[in-house]
């Protein structure tokens, strides 16, 4: 168990359009862990995903293997 104080980001990608995301990467070494959130409600509950799982996350979403209709 860490003390470390979570220090939520948004992506500079996001538009503020209302439909994100924050996540918390900081304390991934620490616990193994990353956490996210729904930005529109930053008091409510938060996922933590295993940090090797969040990373094959990101690089399946530059690669493109996501498509949005």
């Amino acid at each position: 168990m860490t003390t470390d104080t979570l220090r939520w980001f948004t992506s500079s990608y996001s538009s503020n359009g209302g439909q994100c995301v924050e996540v918390a990467t900081n304390t991934a070494a620490s616990t193994g862990t990353v956490a996210v959130r729904d930005s529109k409600n930053p008091t409510g509950p938060a996922l933590s995903v295993p940090a090797d799982a969040f990373a094959a996350f990101v690089e399946g979403v530059k690669r493109g293997e996501f498509h949005t209709a």
